[in-house]
């Protein structure tokens, strides 16, 4: 089968198309034929080198979550799942694949009326932006702001901080088009990445809502009111000053707080519940899976050359 692995890390053109062993799925796993693989921001960590430090070695196939079809089961598990479509959770790495085995407590199905393109687009991304908003104890009323919303986590962020009712949804985007469409998703204030907006945006929020983190993160933390919570769910902006935390200090009175989130700290069958809520609602309407494009699997290196470039909106897909 055809996959694409790292050869080289750093820019994307170290991506390159290999051949692999079709994998045969061994007991309590199932294999998938695969429609759509997310290309996710941490994908494009992996392959810079950035996350070097934790193991990652050229040869890694990247890739957290895939959709398709199922065609064989390992033993162990019901032959009433082949012909099913399903999502599917494959780790750290190991979707930019033809065929995925996967073990079947991170599979998912699909409802009829939602396609893989659409599962792989909010799959990881909504249940990330669902927990980090429990995280942050986001309460209906409160004003929020999330920082990096264009992309496929903030866009779900946007989303589902509308539909909790919060007061005030504002943005950090990086260019009016970007705003309007993110309007359409529920936001109130549109901000430029300094934060800087129109005179009617709030001057503090409650809960900040942070993919980018970087050398711009201390200035947020200022803009949160009494007892308001910063929840960082990402670096795109690369890692914050050593001594960020010193503005929390500075304003103890005021009881602010700063937090991490990951899924992995999330439970699989609380991932999986969420996951299942948040298709649903895709395939009723409710909330809106946003691709940005789908590309075929022999142009990964473009795809990840559009997410270093910032020219994502939403999520990129590829289609084995």
């Amino acid at each position: 089968m055809k996959a694409v692995a790292i050869g080289t890390y750093g820019d994307p053109e170290g991506l390159t198309l290999v051949d692999l062993p079709t994998p045969s799925p061994p007991e309590g796993e199932i294999l998938i034929a695969v429609e759509a693989v997310g290309v996710a921001g941490m994908d494009a960590q992996i392959r810079s080198g950035a996350l070097a430090d934790y193991g990652f070695e050229e040869g890694f196939v990247p890739g957290s979550e895939v959709a398709g079809t199922v065609t064989a089961v390992g033993k162990g598990r019901d032959d009433s799942w082949i012909g099913r479509r399903v999502w599917a959770f494959t780790g750290l790495g190991g979707g930019y694949v033809e065929q995925a085995c996967v073990p079947l407590e991170q599979v998912v199905p699909l409802p009829p009326e939602l396609s893989p393109v659409e599962s792989v687009t909010i799959g990881s991304s909504g249940s990330v932006a669902h927990f980090a908003l429990v995280h942050a104890h986001l309460a209906r009323g409160e004003a929020v702001l999330i920082r990096g919303a264009a992309g496929s986590i903030g866009v779900m962020a946007v989303q589902l901080a509308t539909r909790e009712g919060a007061s005030a949804v504002a943005v950090t985007t990086s260019s009016t088009e970007r705003g309007d469409r993110l309007r359409q998703l529920g936001a109130t204030h549109v901000l430029d990445r300094s934060g800087a907006g129109r005179a009617d945006a709030p001057a503090g929020y409650d809960v900040i809502f942070d993919v980018v983190a970087g050398d711009e993160l201390p200035v947020f933390l200022d803009r949160l009111n009494p007892r308001g919570r910063t929840v960082t769910v990402g670096a795109v902006g690369g890692q914050p000053p050593v001594d960020f935390g010193r503005v929390l200090m500075a304003q103890f009175q005021r009881s602010t707080s700063f937090a991490t989130f990951s899924a992995a700290s999330v439970g699989a069958a609380d991932l999986q519940a969420v996951r299942r809520d948040q298709f649903a609602a895709v395939a009723r309407g409710e909330l809106t899976a946003v691709v940005h494009e789908v590309l075929p699997l022999d142009q990964a290196v473009l795809a990840h050359q559009k997410m270093d470039a910032g020219e994502v909106f939403g999520r990129i897909v590829l289609a084995p």
